[in-house]
């Protein structure tokens, strides 16, 4: 969607994306949402003369100087894990659960050097640190917690690869939530469960020594949740 929108002069509204890829509506706006938080689009409402109100116009967001520069040396890593992520996506058994496995050993070593004692705490900082920009919005009970990611560092490999760029990020909470004295069994990420945000969950019990249920994961919003 990101490419079909920088390739037209004068941008698209979310019914034209639909029509072009074959998306469901719903699912299109959330994605396009997402993609105007994080700054790759930017939009406006500009009416032609008909009646009612106009649709959003999503235009691609310019690149300032600085961020071309930054974006240019960090390209080989971008390739790097493109084409990592590709191989996993093709090959492995179970991709979500191979990006889950890869995510963990980070998560714990990112979380390594915080103390442990508050899990919740300690995770929003490695969020924060990979640029998830994490905001808590609810602490229903003590080691219990919900996050919103309004940003995600890695969102156009995300909506390209899914199953294993998500399951990277869950392995990463489930990871850090480990190194940090809390169950990582406990944590849920639901990918695009928001215009503009996945959500972390942290359930009951999360804090060590509870007895965790079953680990559970979601999928994007476009019908694949529970994968």
């Amino acid at each position: 969607m990101l490419d079909l929108i920088r390739r037209s002069d004068g941008g698209m509204t979310a019914g034209q994306v639909a029509e072009a890829t074959g998306l469901h509506p719903s699912t299109v706006r959330a994605h396009l949402e997402q993609l105007a938080e994080s700054g790759l689009l930017t939009r406006e409402r500009r009416g032609d003369g008909s009646p009612g109100r106009p649709a959003w116009r999503y235009r691609a967001a310019p690149i300032p100087e600085i961020d071309q520069a930054v974006a240019s040396r960090d390209r080989p890593y971008r390739d790097l894990a493109s084409a990592l992520i590709g191989y996993l996506a093709r090959d492995a058994e179970d991709p979500h659960t191979a990006g889950v496995r890869a995510g963990r050993d980070w998560g714990r070593a990112l979380a390594a050097p915080l103390p442990r004692g508050r899990p919740v705490d300690g995770l929003v900082q490695v969020l924060d640190r990979l640029g998830f920009s994490p905001q808590v919005v609810d602490r229903p009970r003590p080691g219990a917690a919900v996050v919103h990611l309004r940003s995600c560092p890695f969102l156009e490999l995300a909506l390209a690869s899914p199953d294993v760029v998500c399951g990277v990020h869950q392995g990463v909470i489930g990871g850090a939530l480990g190194a940090l004295g809390a169950s990582a069994a406990d944590s849920v990420l639901e990918p695009f469960a928001l215009p503009g945000a996945c959500v972390v969950r942290i359930r009951t019990g999360a804090i060590s020594g509870a007895t965790p249920p079953a680990a559970g994961r979601s999928g994007p919003s476009d019908g694949r949740a529970g994968r």
